[in-house]
């Protein structure tokens, strides 16, 4: 169990040099940056719409649909990762396995594109 444990041993030291880097980045940004916020600091910026409105206001379409292909094409990267990493044991198989994966993917992008889906008037 020792033996196991310390496999680990790297990864918790990462952890803690990154963790402690981003505080000491975040306290530097703190005390040698103005901190002056106004209302066009604080004004809504990500999708566009006002915080404190109608919550039974309605959205945009292209909105859920721009976010629905992020979460798409986000997952393919997630599968990518151990694909890549078990690439030397699956072999032949799973190399095309995967590129018809990607082929697939890539035919939904450029339709997607080719629709219009990705265009925000």
């Amino acid at each position: 169990m020792q033996g196991y444990l310390a496999e680990y041993l790297p990864i918790l030291i990462f952890i803690a040099i990154a963790a402690g880097l981003s505080l000491v980045m975040i306290v530097a940004s703190m005390l040698t940056a103005r901190q002056r916020p106004d209302s066009e600091k604080l004004s809504a910026y990500e999708c566009g719409f006002e915080p404190f409105e109608d919550a039974r206001g309605r959205f945009d379409v292209r909105y859920y649909l721009v976010a629905i292909l992020f979460i798409i094409f986000d997952l393919e990267v997630a599968f990518l990762f151990p694909w890549a990493i078990s690439l030397g044991t699956i072999g032949v198989f799973g190399f095309w396995s995967m590129m018809f994966f990607l082929f697939v993917l890539t035919i939904g992008f450029l339709y997607e594109w080719k629709k219009g889906a990705l265009e925000w008037d």
